[in-house]
């Protein structure tokens, strides 16, 4: 009970009173203690301090700490839930951490101002994974959601490299894919920096294809980057797809094979509309050992 409610201070004395009270029920022969028993009673004492005084450390507070780390979990969440959009468009997204750990490297940040024709998209995929880079996506997910729609869409990614180079991290590189789409005329641009390109399914012709941008460098990276734009068209019935590495990569294996393949998965459930983003997660069966991400744009 004491590694959950006190503080270190306290938690220490409840310590040192329990070990008083067995070396005195020793003592005066009240109980027999054996040596593994003594060893098992200093090693709970020891490590319950060490709990309690590790959580003050960050900050945390008792059992009510463990509510303020499901409400940062909550926010990241919140950060990428995607507005109301109007009829005749939809967005499917999901995102997996690596070994279902509570925070993960990937996540996503939308905009869609009331009155707007404008829908922007931002996938981020920080270096790092799971609770690795938890807390970088947690800071990183609110500034580039302040920064989203609040101004020109070209001007979004350098502002974000911006950004991340002023925090001067030692890992403090991301990569990130920005779309952008007028939903009054299916118009769109995309850029990437240092990211998987786009995915294109096209109702009419049956067409699957990469959104070919010559990306820019990975945010964090270089001062003055250049980052390409791709514009197109999503005529009603296709689909624009954007994903993060975890999804294609894997050891010993090229990464364009691993788009070829989630192209393929993408193209047999959605062309067949048997699912979603969750059903091509699933068909792709990347491993658990990084974190995934993906984002369906569908435009009926």
């Amino acid at each position: 009970m004491g590694v959950f409610v006190l503080r270190a201070w306290a938690m220490t004395t409840l310590g040192v009173v329990v070990l008083g009270l067995v070396l005195t029920l020793e003592l005066l022969d009240e109980e027999a203690f054996s040596p593994a028993r003594y060893a098992v009673i200093l090693l709970a004492v020891v490590l319950g301090v060490a709990f309690v005084r590790s959580r003050e450390r960050l900050g945390l507070q008792g059992a009510t700490s463990d509510l303020m780390l499901v409400d940062l979990r909550d926010r990241l969440v919140a950060h990428g839930r995607i507005p109301d959009l109007p009829e005749g468009w939809g967005v499917d997204s999901v995102v997996r951490s690596a070994y279902a750990e509570a925070f993960s490297g990937d996540f996503v940040v939308a905009s869609h101002a009331p009155g707007s024709p404008l829908l922007e998209i931002v996938l981020v995929d920080v270096s790092g994974k799971g609770q690795e880079a938890g807390v970088r996506s947690l800071l990183l997910s609110g500034a580039f959601g302040g920064l989203l729609g609040a101004m020109p869409r070209d001007a979004f990614l350098p502002a974000a490299n911006r950004y991340l180079l002023a925090q001067r991290w030692p890992e403090g590189f991301a990569t990130a894919i920005h779309l952008a789409v007028r939903l009054d005329t299916g118009q769109f641009w995309v850029s990437t920096a240092g990211h998987p390109p786009a995915v294109h399914l096209h109702a009419g012709s049956g067409v699957i294809e990469t959104v070919e941008t010559p990306g820019g460098p990975a945010l964090g990276v270089v001062v003055a980057p250049v980052f390409a734009v791709h514009e197109g068209v999503i005529q009603p019935g296709d689909t624009l797809m954007l994903y993060t590495d975890g999804l294609v990569e894997s050891p010993g294996h090229d990464v364009e094979l691993g788009i070829d393949r989630l192209m393929g998965e993408a193209e047999r459930v959605v062309a067949t509309r048997s699912g979603g983003a969750d059903a091509v997660v699933a068909g792709v069966r990347a491993g658990e050992g990084d974190d995934r991400a993906l984002i369906l744009v569908h435009r009926t």
